[in-house]
């Protein structure tokens, strides 16, 4: 039994990229990336040889490390990079690397640096691939908006039928959001930070360094910002190890996608239920099946999104937490509760956006079935409507109305006929009155807000590829 985390009861992200992305040999593969590139660094401004650099980089293989041990060595610094280290320092000795490769190895940085640089990179990625699925679920989304512009359904408000709507305008509600969570994760994906400051912010030991080696012209601030355009992060000119705030905006960013999409997992769920049957996710082999029941087929990739969504606001919690309480140079215990928080928040990201890509690309409308739905809420669901314009016609206006929609569920009875016994003809003809009752004379401004959002998406969806 090897110990590695492959997602058995995660399965919102299990199997899918993220899995891969944000595995721990990806988090020490980071960690080992951030070490050799601030040796290359180094050795581009001649404070080390370019012989040291090629030893470190030699070593920083995460193949080359067995990581249960590394994980069993964890404890006794509580973080992974201190046992890390002395790993890649023993592994440079068996090489028969030059001391001064050891010395420049982690010169002037501490724990923090790595671990939350690495983090970053590791985000990198994860969120890369969250932004491109995010993208793919948005464009199936427009398609379905366009293509049920005029699809007429019924509109439930706390459960209940309330008035009619476009199923164009449901597609496009679930398309702002994505796209709104999807400009938001895009806009923290580009402000991803090198953090680099050394054992309590203030880069003395490198300081003190640069101090002795004579003739560099280097500064600690050029280094760092060299450091920061080879590791692909963005320089923030300080270090923020206790500025807790870039974390949080990450954490949001991620929480805000995986809310949308619990969103419309949720919504999927509700209407796929068979005593609804409006909606269907795409028939996958192998997908959905039960363990008991052959004759089911469960809407998985919706229950997926529906599972990240509960899952994710206690990680955004631990992070709120952790930045709310860290104290000092380094918090005792808060930095050390972040690393998990965000990397499964990252995981869920990616985990839905793959999920909801596949399902917004693949759902099956069924068309009788929301006519039929409609139907059931009989004339009543136009019942605002005919309050509305009928109150002067009937005696006692609004109130009297209501009444006879009273009645006409209690009843049994036809509203329309009730209605058409109080309003005299001379006042309102068969005609109108039937006008009336059309749910597709009541939507509003459902077509102008679904051209809006598609409008909107388009333009988005310029930008992105331009970036691309």
């Amino acid at each position: 039994m090897d110990g590695a985390d492959y997602g058995v009861l995660a399965p919102a992200w299990a199997g899918t990229a993220a899995a891969s992305l944000s595995s721990d040999t990806a988090f020490v593969q980071a960690m080992l990336d951030v070490e050799a590139a601030w040796v290359q660094v180094q050795a581009d401004a001649s404070l080390c040889s370019a012989e040291d650099a090629q030893a470190v980089h030699s070593v920083a293989s995460v193949e080359r490390y067995d990581l249960a041990l590394l994980a069993s060595r964890t404890p006794d610094g509580a973080n992974a990079l201190i046992p890390l280290l002395g790993m890649m320092r023993e592994l440079l000795a068996r090489d028969g690397a030059p001391q001064t490769a050891s010395s420049a190895l982690h010169r002037g940085a501490t724990s923090q640096d790595i671990i939350d640089s690495a983090l970053m990179l590791v985000l990198s990625k994860t969120m890369a691939q969250t932004l491109a699925d995010l993208r793919s679920a948005a464009d199936g989304l427009a398609r379905l908006a366009q293509a049920h512009l005029s699809t007429v359904c019924i509109a439930r408000s706390l459960t209940q039928h309330a008035l009619p709507t476009t199923f164009g305008w449901k597609a496009a509600s679930w398309l702002s959001a994505i796209v709104d969570a999807e400009k938001q994760l895009d806009t923290a994906s580009r402000q991803l930070r090198l953090q680099w400051g050394g054992a309590v912010g203030t880069l003395a030991s490198l300081e003190q360094f640069l101090d002795g080696a004579g003739g560099t012209k280097a500064s600690s601030q050029q280094l760092s910002s060299q450091l920061a355009r080879v590791l692909g992060l963005q320089d923030p000119g300080t270090p923020w190890h206790t500025n807790r705030m870039p974390i949080l905006q990450l954490g949001s960013a991620l929480g805000a996608a995986i809310a949308a999409l619990g969103t419309f997992g949720a919504d999927v769920l509700t209407s796929s239920r068979p005593e609804i049957g409006e909606l269907s996710e795409p028939r996958e082999t192998g997908k959905g099946g039960s363990s008991a029941m052959p004759q089911k087929q469960n809407p998985v990739r919706s229950v997926l999104l529906r599972n990240a969504a509960f899952s994710a606001p206690g990680l955004l919690s631990t992070l709120f937490t952790a930045a709310g309480t860290a104290v000092d140079e380094r918090p005792d215990g808060g930095w050390h509760a972040e690393w998990g928080a965000l990397r499964e928040l990252a995981r869920l990201g990616a985990g839905a956006a793959f999920h909801a890509a596949f399902l917004a690309n693949g759902l099956g409308v069924n068309l009788p079935a929301i006519a039929r739905n409609l139907a059931l809420g009989g004339d009543a669901v136009l019942s605002e409507r005919l309050a509305s314009v009928l109150a002067p016609l009937v005696d006692g206006g609004k109130a009297a109305i209501q009444k006879l929609v009273r009645r006409s569920l209690d009843e049994e009875l036809s509203l329309h006929e009730l209605l058409r016994s109080q309003i005299p003809a001379d006042r309102l003809g068969d005609a109108e009155l039937a006008e009336l009752f059309d749910p597709a004379g009541y939507l509003g401004a459902a077509d102008r807000f679904t051209t809006t959002v598609l409008a909107d998406y388009s333009a988005r969806k310029e930008q992105w590829q331009s970036q691309n």
